[in-house]
């Protein structure tokens, strides 16, 4: 985190023709935000050219902002394999863009990022983009919904990992060695 209290994240909602982003600031309980936009991608007819264009502006809106998160929608299952293993790759070079920075990742599916944001996982686009202008207080609903949905992405992260029902427990467990070495005796046999 920032000084002050501060943490900006970053949200993306990837895609292959458009990649939506959006940044917030966190400062106390007061959530601004910094940057919505998306990175058209249609220009490029060679896909190998899209995933480059996403590494760089990916790159520079880390560079510009220098966002403490990254909080980005993982892909859902569709019928063509062929889209799902395109916007996968999209979302590998954005998060590649984000781990050369050192920054922390975490995926959202997009029914628990819409459960987040309206309180109902199969919400449409236009609920979505209507409840984040009106908590976000912006001026109108912004008009592209895949920079809404990066922003609801940040939204959500930051709702989970503010609240304190979901931060961990004094004494909380990370992984299997913390567990081995807080509680020997349930694990001696295990071995």
């Amino acid at each position: 985190m920032n000084k002050d209290n501060e943490r900006i994240i970053l949200g993306i909602d990837p895609g292959t023709l458009q990649m939506g982003y959006g940044l917030l600031r966190v400062q106390g309980s007061k959530v601004s935000v910094l940057a919505l936009g998306v990175i058209s991608l249609n220009k490029f007819e060679d896909h190998y050219l899209r995933l480059r264009r996403i590494y760089d502006r990916v790159s520079g809106l880390i560079e510009e902002f220098c966002p403490d998160e990254l909080a980005i929608e993982a892909p859902f299952f569709g019928k063509n394999v062929q889209s799902m293993l395109k916007l996968g790759r999209a979302q590998g070079v954005a998060m590649a863009a984000a781990l050369k920075y050192d920054i922390p990742i975490t995926e959202y599916v997009p029914m628990r990022v819409k459960q987040a944001i309206t309180g109902n996982g199969h919400a449409s686009k236009e609920q979505v983009a209507g409840m984040l202008q009106r908590y976000l207080k912006l001026p109108e609903t912004p008009k592209e919904l895949d920079a809404t949905d990066a922003l609801a992405v940040a939204l959500c992260h930051h709702f989970l990992t503010s609240s304190p029902m979901m931060q961990p427990s004094a004494g909380a467990t990370k992984n299997w060695a913390d567990f081995v070495k807080q509680n020997p005796a349930r694990v001696k046999g295990l071995k």
